[in-house]
């Protein structure tokens, strides 16, 4: 059969030479283990499954490691016979699979033994829920274990640490508690593979002969893992502060986070059957009133056509009225009801100490009447602090009375007392004297 793949030199431009590429040449000079993985995986989804059982079965036999033809034949008499020697035959040619002519025996290569034992460690990882950064750390702590740590392996775990930096980060920003909590729980998970990279990383630091690039590396995985525990801290702030904005619905103890979580837990078609049973057929939209109705209407119809005659130019440059003869006529004003005020000496009804000949002076009067004990004010160096200052206590009940007045209907009720204000003791006008009585 005719191989129609194009070759290597065709994916490259013209003048370039694959083999003299440096990021390419690693690549070459591991072809015969690459070529088992390609052996493996090129093909349909279905052929990779069924290799992969046939050749992790071959290799699951340690006290045996040698397969005779007709125990292959017995072990995977679960499989159809012509495809199991059409999966066998293709092990044969890409030599994952070696055949001992002199003793009639079936054995795996090395290659083979290299890929399983990859593709062993991966899976152990595949159900857990961090499987990437478990199986970059183990593959650093192996390769550490033997005393050949892998710069790229490294570079690996570098990357997927700052992924995790980035997803944390992003997690907090989105202010979203189901983001932040099922972040923070993903980094108490990844912890444990954390440590193991450190434990790397400081083994490097005290090795004299470590490469400096492979320093390098190893002190930017203990930054990001740096950064990564200071998140620690910020995800629990974080709760707290959602905790503290969470709804309480009524007196039932249920907050809107345990409605939505209640509801997050609910399949679409309950979903849909509650949605089914609250909602009516047609929804009546009682968010769109007549009112606003009105308003977009009579903006469509009318008023956009008629900004096209109105004119937007400025009016003519004015002077500002002059306010300072108004504010001296308010200042005479407030320095004659400090003098009036200064001048009680009992209890004084509103009524009496704040009604002038118009309206505009007593609501002017009222108005500076909450100066009185104001903190505030007193560090004015005006009238107003003298007020302020006023020994004077006001006391109003909130109703109104009705005052005989030309300009003034009704006024607050209330009164103005001294603070330094002592009643005057009523004497008791009951002499009659109780007679002695002897005891008996």
């Amino acid at each position: 059969m005719t191989d129609n793949s194009p070759l290597l030199a065709d994916f490259f431009q013209t003048n370039i030479a694959p083999e003299e590429l440096p990021m390419l040449q690693p690549l070459l000079g591991a072809r015969p283990l690459l070529g088992t993985f390609i052996a493996l995986f090129r093909g349909g989804e279905e052929e990779v499954y069924v290799r992969l059982l046939v050749l992790r079965e071959i290799g699951a036999r340690a006290d045996a490691p040698r397969w005779s033809p007709q125990e292959l034949q017995q072990h995977f008499a679960y499989l159809n016979p012509v495809k199991l020697e059409t999966v066998l035959k293709r092990l044969r040619e890409h030599g994952l699979l070696v055949w001992d002519a002199d003793n009639g025996l079936y054995e795996l290569s090395d290659p083979a033994r290299a890929a399983l034992a990859a593709l062993s460690t991966l899976l152990g990882f595949a159900s857990q829920p961090d499987q990437e950064l478990d199986y970059l750390t183990s593959q650093v702590a192996a390769g550490q274990s033997v005393g050949q740590v892998s710069l790229e392996a490294m570079k690996h775990l570098l990357a997927a640490l700052n992924k995790l930096y980035q997803e944390f980060t992003d997690a907090l920003e989105s202010q979203s508690e189901f983001r932040i909590q099922a972040a923070q729980g993903k980094l108490d998970r990844v912890w444990r593979s954390v440590e193991k990279a450190t434990a790397v990383a400081r083994s490097i630091y005290t090795d004299d002969a470590t490469p400096g690039e492979l320093v390098s590396t190893a002190q930017a995985i203990s930054l990001s893992q740096s950064r990564l525990l200071n998140l620690m801290g910020t995800f629990k702030r974080r709760l707290a502060q959602l905790q503290q904005q969470r709804v309480h619905l009524g007196h039932s103890g249920l907050t809107t986070r345990d409605i939505t979580t209640w509801l997050r837990n609910r399949s679409q078609n309950e979903l849909a059957h509650m949605l089914f049973e609250l909602l009516p057929v047609l929804p009546d939209p009682v968010f769109v009133t007549s009112d606003e109705l009105l308003d977009v209407a009579e903006f469509e119809l009318i008023d956009r056509e008629r900004q096209a005659d109105v004119s937007f130019e400025l009016p003519p440059p004015a002077s500002a009225a002059d306010t300072h003869i108004q504010e001296e006529v308010s200042l005479l004003a407030a320095t004659r009801f400090f003098e009036r005020l200064n001048d009680i000496d009992q209890p004084t009804t509103l009524s009496d100490a704040l009604l002038a000949s118009d309206y505009a002076t007593t609501a002017y009067r009222l108005s500076l009447l909450s100066l009185l004990g104001d903190p505030d004010s007193e560090v004015d160096h005006s009238v107003v602090a003298d007020l302020a200052a006023l020994p004077l206590a006001l006391a109003a009940d909130g109703d109104v009375e009705h005052v005989d007045h030309p300009a003034v209907s009704r006024i607050s009720r209330g009164h103005l007392q001294p603070k330094d204000y002592v009643a005057p003791v009523v004497p008791d006008t009951d002499t009659t004297e109780t007679p002695l009585q002897e005891t008996p």
